[in-house]
């Protein structure tokens, strides 16, 4: 669960990068620079990828949904700050859960959906009260990133959900790096973006360490984990993640932080810890014996 905790700081790498590459340029250079990455390690690992399994139509339907998630994620990160945009991209566990219980059976307890609707109130909470540093242009790139979001989630229950949770992940995640290029590489056209100058080093290095730590690894161990760990409680662990986004927003970025936006960080976080308290009914009672 921390795999994606550590990949949170992408809102805040993309925002330090955007002087030198814009956003879906950036997008386009981080899955085309990941890809290799992958197919090499999953070679290694003797990974059949183009071995028919069944998984080549969900595949297709998660890279689609992966290409989207970064342009709207992306797109949103320009309007939006990078500390906002650590919250809202992390409401996809409120997703996944519904998705979860529909879809895939899981159950979540009563604690647990309260510690999603505490979370919920936080997210809500920093969107709906006005601050005075949010203007319309900041609410449409936060709901760009809720989009985006939401399609994280759709694509994690896919993974689950489907023939893909079978295949490797490698091959699972490289579906949709792969399907992502082409997407991304059409949405920098149509946003007529181009590179002006040569990139400065640490833009070069913010943008290898994202291509080939950051999707290259953490990714490929995020769907590894989705196979085996329940999607619902797997996603909310990602809750912790915001926490970290907004305190490197605030020493990296220096990002204007608001005590209501304090507090609504602090409910995300509370709403992760009920939602991975153990339920006392599933828990065994060490005094009796099995």
């Amino acid at each position: 669960m921390v795999i994606r905790t550590i990949s949170s700081e992408i809102p805040n790498f993309e925002k330090l990068a955007l002087p030198d590459v814009p956003p879906m340029l950036q997008a386009l250079i981080r899955s085309s620079g990941a890809l290799p990455v992958m197919l090499i390690v999953g070679h290694l690992r003797g990974v059949k990828f183009f071995e028919r399994d069944g998984t080549l139509v969900p595949g297709i339907i998660a890279g689609l949904m992966f290409g989207c998630e970064f342009v709207l994620i992306f797109t949103g990160l320009v309007f939006t700050s990078a500390s906002r945009a650590s919250v809202f991209l992390y409401t996809a566990p409120f997703f996944v859960a519904l998705g979860s219980h529909q879809f895939l059976g899981e159950r979540l307890s009563t604690v647990q959906w309260s510690g999603l609707a505490l979370s919920f109130a936080g997210v809500a909470l920093a969107i709906g009260v006005p601050q005075p540093n949010v203007d319309a242009k900041v609410l449409l790139g936060d709901l760009m990133v809720v989009a985006g979001g939401a399609l994280w989630a759709a694509t994690t229950l896919v993974a689950k959900g489907t023939q893909l949770r079978k295949a490797a992940p490698e091959k699972a995640l490289g579906y949709q790096v792969a399907i992502s290029i082409p997407i991304l590489g059409l949405a920098a056209w149509i946003a007529g973006e181009r590179i002006e100058h040569v990139p400065s080093a640490l833009s070069i290095s913010l943008l290898a360490y994202q291509a080939v730590w950051v999707v290259g690894c953490t990714f490929v161990i995020w769907f590894a984990m989705v196979k085996t760990y329940s999607a619902s409680k797997l996603s909310a662990f990602t809750f912790i993640t915001p926490l970290f986004g907004v305190v490197a927003a605030y020493f990296i970025m220096h990002d204007t932080l608001t005590p209501v936006f304090g507090v609504a960080a602090l409910l995300v976080i509370a709403g992760l810890y009920l939602v991975n308290k153990p339920d006392p009914k599933l828990t065994p009672d060490p005094n009796v014996p099995a």
